[in-house]
């Protein structure tokens, strides 16, 4: 009867947001109070643990999960340290395993240590040993570093985007753990290095170029001796040294296969990536085209500000510029602004306060907006998100009406790259004349299958889609697009737990 352990630390950061991320911007589960949890949610623990339960013969042992209420800043350090002690501790205090299935994002950073997930494989390997298997699942916007590879047997990913797969990934995972358990397969992992950091609709894998690169990853999963590919964009607003895109191809003791099949798949990326990129427009220019349109609902992206992304969730620059064209449109307004709830609760339902809005956490992008605003509702800031159900906190919460404004405003970021938080407060972004979202692309049917028009905003914010306006100082240079004339020289590197050093291929 193989036991398998599971643990789960997840997080993705913008290491230009200022305002750094805690402890309590975690949910912490232990033991059978992680089980219990992902049994009902569709991520990757809950895939996997559907495979597991499945087989009759397999014992869980569940461990520790840390995942992240929401993006944010750097993690500081007492965080970091508190979390990796938990993390490990739980290893420690489990019985003898025979395999380990790790959940993690890859796209995590704290001041001090720029490669989270990899130092957390590397202690876990020096307690569990050198032949205990690791599968680890990672985000396609995770950065894949050489020690996550080395300390680890075999990596799955993410295959779409917007992400509707956590779940099948974790199947994906847990049926190569068990494989690997039996003894049925020899992992070996190739993966090439592409100097690109890319954003825009061609990444949607459903309709854009960057599909081309996945289906051809896919491809090569399931065709025997493929065990798992894909593709790491990374997450261009995690400014670490191992910060680039990159191919990778598991395969079963194949290691050509896995090199010339990595290789194809960053060939047919970078052959698209000068079109990866999302054309942006200015604030002026979008306050003037929402000024001019006439019906429907327009979206107003601000993926700048996106706390999906890393960013802190206090801008109000496109509010800001509508005001100043003199707009009149009902806008929705999802903003961070804890001081401002607090006001809103203490005035009650249905007072009117003199408040200000957003440019609390980065206040140096942003200014507080003074605003008369009329507090329509209040709640404790808890609720389920609409795509996978996982519990969201956005802390205390309160809705206020400001002329033709209505803010929801939160004392804390929460993801929304769906419509929950919306909804959650009773407000329908159908019902209004505009909408700001702040999240780069949402599944379609959120906005972009309905909405009579959507505008990429060139705002400012930690999570720009205009990358050179944020300053990158530690990733591989040259970079497309921070550089021009970028030389790409695809070569493949080897890891393997049966090799005794990585080797290259060309």
């Amino acid at each position: 009867m193989p036991k398998i352990f599971i643990a789960e630390c997840k997080q993705e950061v913008s290491t230009f947001n200022p305002q750094p991320s805690g402890y309590s911007d975690f949910g912490i589960r232990v033991g059978e109070e992680l089980l219990h949890y992902h049994r009902s949610i569709r991520n990757e623990v809950g895939g996997a643990l559907s495979v597991f339960e499945a087989e009759t013969d397999v014992r869980l042992v569940p461990g520790y999960s840390a995942f992240f209420i929401t993006s944010g800043g750097p993690l500081q350090t007492a965080a970091w340290e508190r979390i990796a002690s938990e993390f490990l501790d739980a290893l420690r205090s489990a019985p003898p395993v025979d395999g380990v299935y790790f959940c993690m994002h890859g796209a995590m950073a704290t001041p001090e240590e720029l490669d989270p997930e990899g130092w957390l494989l590397a202690e876990a390997r020096k307690i569990l040993g050198e032949d205990i298997p690791i599968v680890l699942s990672l985000d396609l916007h995770g950065i894949l570093t050489d020690r996550m590879l080395e300390h680890s047997d075999a990596i799955v990913a993410y295959h779409t985007y917007p992400h509707v797969d956590f779940f099948q990934t974790g199947q994906r995972a847990a049926r190569l753990l068990l494989q690997i358990v039996a003894k049925q397969v020899r992992p070996v992992t190739a993966k090439v290095a592409i100097p690109a950091l890319v954003r825009g609709d061609e990444l949607i894998t459903a309709t854009g170029l960057f599909g081309e690169s996945i289906r051809l990853a896919q491809k090569a999963e399931n065709n025997r001796p493929g065990l798992s590919a894909g593709m790491f964009i990374g997450n261009p607003f995690t400014d670490v040294p191992a910060l680039q895109t990159y191919s990778f191809v598991v395969a079963d003791n194949d290691p050509e296969f896995a090199s010339r099949e990595a290789l194809q798949i960053a060939m047919s990326f970078w052959a698209n990536h000068t079109k990866m990129q999302v054309p942006l427009v200015s604030l002026q220019e979008m306050a003037e085209t929402v000024c001019q349109h006439k019906a429907g609902t327009i979206v107003l992206v601000d993926a700048a500000d996106a706390t999906s992304s890393g960013a802190s969730g206090d801008s109000n620059a496109i509010v800001r510029a509508l005001l100043k064209a003199g707009y009149k449109g009902r806008t929705l307004v999802p903003i961070v602004d804890a001081p401002a709830v607090q006001r809103a609760l203490a005035a009650g339902i249905g007072a009117c306060i003199n408040t200000t809005l957003g440019g609390t956490l980065d206040p140096h992008r942003f200014s507080p907006l003074p605003f008369l605003a009329k507090v329509r509702s209040l709640s404790d800031g808890h609720f389920k998100s609409e795509s996978f159900g996982e519990n969201w906190d956005a802390g205390p919460t309160a809705v206020l009406e400001a002329d033709n404004f209505t803010f929801v405003v939160g004392s804390r970021p929460v993801n929304l790259y769906d419509r929950s938080f919306f909804f959650a407060h009773g407000q329908d972004p159908r019902r209004f004349d505009a909408v700001v979202v702040k999240s780069p692309h949402c599944q379609p049917h959120m906005y972009a299958d309905w909405c009579a028009q959507m505008v990429n905003v060139d705002a400012p914010g930690s999570s720009s889609a205009n990358l050179r306006y944020l300053g990158h100082t530690r990733c591989p240079r040259p970079i497309f697009p921070l550089d021009s004339d970028v030389p790409f020289s695809p070569e493949a590197k080897l890891f393997s737990r049966n090799k005794a050093t990585p080797q290259t291929a060309r």
